[in-house]
């Protein structure tokens, strides 16, 4: 999980999750943000899919070293970051609800 900074040209709000859809070194597994969304929708989970294009995750480190698994990015949307970040207390319970649904429905 990473933060989803709000800004200038970003479709993130710090009010639900925000679903990582392409960062810094290109985009991330396109099946498992199409399932990420659909969970989301289902549940009525509020998101937005936004791309960071100044942004690395660890998961990208990961791709980047050789690792070979599908890679997925969800986090809270936040109104600043590495500072005083302000985010709303709805967009951690999204986060949080999406990850366990995911989890719960990984079977199916």
């Amino acid at each position: 999980m990473a933060a989803s900074t709000t800004g200038e040209h970003q479709n993130s709000d710090e009010y639900s999750v925000g679903i990582c859809a392409k960062d810094s070194s290109g985009p991330y597994d396109v099946q498992m943000r199409r399932r990420l969304t659909h969970v989301a929708q289902e549940n009525q989970i509020p998101y937005k899919v936004d791309t960071y294009p100044f942004y690395g995750s660890d998961g990208s480190a990961f791709l980047r070293a050789g690792g070979c698994v599908r890679v997925g990015l969800i986090g809270p949307g936040l109104d600043a970051s590495h500072g005083y970040e302000r985010t709303h207390r709805s967009s951690l319970e999204a986060t949080v609800q999406l990850a366990l649904e995911y989890v719960l429905q990984a079977d199916t």
